[in-house]
């Protein structure tokens, strides 16, 4: 797991023993290790560029781009074909031409509810009290070898997930979400790592995420990530049908 963590090897300095420490301790110094509130809220918009890597080798071109407060646009292209997903505050909306729908849609329940997670600019750790979050730290554990401080976030709509921060680096590199589908709930795992600085910022360039005990994951790799580029908030409004 320390292989992930290369890309914010510079912040060794913050590297401190790990011990009996608070959640807002963590979080502290977590926002500090990955370049300090004043540099994260300075980025009023993102643009990822990258590829998710499926099955088989299979990689799809993808473009995702953020802007504050919570909107969130996905770009994925299939067979020369391009298809959305898009959140602008109010409405998760996609468009899916590759099965055949070329108009937009508004997203399903579950749609909603991952997209909704994607549109939180800077994760739910960052001004969790502001947002209605509620975090505690609930002990140590162990990620593929690497020590972790575990933590459990109980979002604003009741939603629980866990992240695993390295106890180094005081970054996640894991965070497990469980999650009401259809009548069933299933346990996602998120992996991060590759951590490299955007103007000030350091963001996970690799994020890997799977339901817990699949051998199915889906792996998307960022090759880059630009801070402040315009984006028009019309980019995130569901386009009307003609």
């Amino acid at each position: 797991m320390r292989r992930v963590l290369l890309g914010i090897a510079t912040l060794a300095f913050f590297a401190i023993p790990a011990s009996a420490q608070t959640a807002e301790e963590i979080v502290n110094k977590y926002i500090k290790a990955i370049g300090g509130m004043e540099k994260i809220q300075a980025v009023k918009a993102l643009r990822r560029t990258g590829k998710i890597i499926a099955g088989g080798g299979f990689e799809i071109p993808l473009v995702e781009e953020n802007k504050r407060p919570n909107l969130v646009r996905q770009d994925i292209t299939i067979q020369g074909l391009t298809g959305s997903n898009a959140y602008d505050g109010k409405t998760g909306w996609k468009i899916a031409p590759w099965q055949g729908k070329k108009d937009p849609e508004t997203m399903g329940e579950a749609e909603l509810k991952s997209i909704i997670d994607s549109s939180d600019f800077d994760g739910p750790l960052v001004n969790y009290k502001q947002k209605g979050n509620k975090v505690e730290y609930v002990g140590m554990d162990e990620v593929e070898g690497t020590d972790t401080f575990k933590l459990k976030v109980t979002m604003a709509n009741g939603e629980v997930q866990y992240y695993y921060m390295d106890t180094d680096y005081y970054v996640p590199i894991k965070i497990a979400t469980k999650r009401m589908i259809r009548g069933a709930e299933i346990e996602f795992e998120t992996v991060l790592g590759d951590y490299k600085e955007v103007d000030g910022w350091y963001i996970a360039h690799s994020v890997e995420v799977g339901s817990k005990g699949s051998q199915f994951k889906q792996k998307v790799a960022y090759e880059k990530i630009e801070a402040n580029v315009p984006i028009d908030d019309r980019r995130f409004s569901m386009p009307v049908k003609p």
